[in-house]
Parts: structure tokens; sequence; C-alpha cells
């Protein structure tokens, strides 16, 4: 099984590079669900003075759920006050002051890597701070919070008393994807069945029908091509710092895990065809007969030959 990375792996090997020998760049690139990135030396006499701006398309959603205090933590003096033109956020990385070689270096690079995966951590560190203090209340339900990340797909996040709620809804472009996704998302529903991962998160499948938590949300698709996959969190989930910080980077590949894989299925199984096809080819080239040569004689018995 294949699990994808959380960390941008441009960023990360191009800082790395640039670590060791520096030098002007300007790199334009884009990321899982639309981000952009763009990482660049503004002064290119000052090639240890490095930039890096992110365009998200779920931003203001983002800013209403705290993302700025979680950048602030994250990365502190090097968040810049105003992002480059056409960004959302930018960060200044002073190559001179960076770690030494080693494992400080290594870490350090891949937290501005994580760069998209903080900033969508936002909604689900409230929702997990909005259970907490619900629990503490003995009752009662947070903000149903949306983050429009992608075309006519959302993620929804909600907290209880006893749980938090997240909510993806899925497009599915194609049939087969259909089919393929039911399949995986089936999977996922009926694996917790399985004694070894009793304590994984509650997963609900439905298509067409939206989940009774956003049910009353207007302008939901209905269509055959989406579906919605639910994700029910309990405090043993996000009760440690470590184990909400696991948390949130995996639910959040969540939907990029899934149709990464429905394009290896569909990739491997089109790959086993063609096989199967020259398979066949090569039975049919050895089942031709030659044809049958007949020796033609006349009356008298001599051979009849074509001129």
């Amino acid at each position: 099984m294949i699990l994808l990375e959380p960390h941008n792996h441009i960023i990360q090997t191009t800082l790395a590079e640039k670590a060791s020998q520096p030098s002007a760049l300007d790199v334009q690139f884009v990321d899982f669900d639309g981000v952009r990135f763009r990482l660049t030396t503004p002064d290119r006499k000052v090639p240890t003075a490095l930039v890096l701006s992110m365009s998200i398309r779920c931003w203001d959603e983002l800013v209403r759920y705290g993302v700025n205090d979680i950048l602030k933590r994250e990365y502190g003096a090097a968040l810049r006050a105003e992002p480059e033109f056409g960004y959302n956020v930018t960060l200044d990385v002073n190559l001179e002051q960076i770690p030494p070689e080693g494992d400080e270096r290594d870490a350090y690079i891949k937290s501005l890597a994580l760069l998209k995966r903080n900033a969508l951590a936002a909604p689900f560190e409230l929702g997990f701070q909005t259970q907490k203090q619900l629990e503490a209340a003995g009752s009662g339900q947070g903000e149903l919070m949306a983050l429009h990340y992608r075309d006519e797909e959302v993620i929804y996040v909600q907290a209880s008393s006893d749980r938090v709620t997240v909510i993806f809804s899925t497009m599915f472009r194609e049939e087969t994807d259909r089919v393929f996704g039911k399949v995986f998302l089936q999977e996922f529903v009926d694996a917790r069945r399985l004694p070894t991962i009793q304590s994984a998160p509650q997963v609900l499948y439905t298509t067409r029908e939206p989940p009774l938590e956003i049910r009353h949300l207007q302008g939901l698709n209905d269509s055959e091509d989406v579906g919605y996959v639910t994700f029910v969190l309990f405090p043993r989930h996000f009760a440690k710092a470590d184990v909400a910080n696991s948390t949130i980077t995996h639910i959040q590949l969540f939907r990029d895990y899934l149709h990464y894989h429905i394009k290896c299925s569909k990739a491997y199984m089109h790959s086993r065809m063609r096989y199967r096809v020259s398979e066949f080819q090569k039975v049919l080239n050895r089942a031709k007969t030659e044809a049958a040569v007949v020796d033609r004689k006349t009356v008298s018995g001599r051979s009849m030959s074509t001129r």
C-alpha cells in the first residue's frame, strides 16, 4: 500500500540543494488540490535569501478558522505580515541562518515543505479544541466548518461533546471511477470490523444522499457523481499532541490517496488487459494452418501444373 507524503517533495529537494550550493532561482509549481507554490530569490546578488509563497483556494475560510495563529506558531518571524502579490502566505528563508548539515537541517527543511499541511490543519485543530470544551461542558455542538478546497468538493468538520466528525464530498467524473471508488470505500467501512484495528476511526460511505450533519445545507450535489465519506474521530484519536498531528496529516490526504489508488488500479487493469490481448494474439498466430498442397493428376496419371 502506497502512502502519499504530506510534505512537498519539490520544496524539500530544492531547499536541500540550495542550502549546500546557494544560487539564484525562480521555481513555480503546483501541488495536490491546485495549491500553487513559488520559490524564488528576489535579489539575485543575495542567493541565500529565499522567498517561499503559497496560494490556496480556501484561504479566506482558513483565516476564519485560525490559520494565521498556526503559521505564526510554526514559522515565527519567517512569516511575512504581507504576502507576495498573487499569493496568500509568504515565508522568508535565510539560508545563512539554517541549522548545520544533519538531522536538524533536515527537520527544518521538512517543516517548510509542510506549509500546505500546516495551513490545512486549522479547522481540524479548532475542531479538536472545541470538542474538549464541549466535553467539559457536558453537551453541545460546535460550528459546522466548511473548507471548499477544490471545485465542487468540500471538507466539513464539526465537533460535538464526544467526537469530531469529518465529512469529505468527492466527485467521480467517470463511471469506472465510481465503481473502483465504491470498492475502495466499502473496504474502509468493512476493515474496521477486524479485531486488529478496532481503535480506528469509524468510516461511513454514502452516494447521492448527504450525511445527516450536512443535509440542511443548500446547494448540495445529489447526482450519481458525488460520494460522501464520513470519519468519526473520538477523543483517543487526538488526545495527545503527536497523535493529533498524525491524525490531521493522514486525514488531509484521504481524498488524494483515494483518487491516486483509483488511477493506479485502472492503470494496472489496463496493463493486464494489454498483456492478455498480446498473449491471445500469440495463440492465434500459432493456430494458423498451412495451406494444403494437392497434387492434381490427369486421367493418364501425369501431374497437372499451373503455368
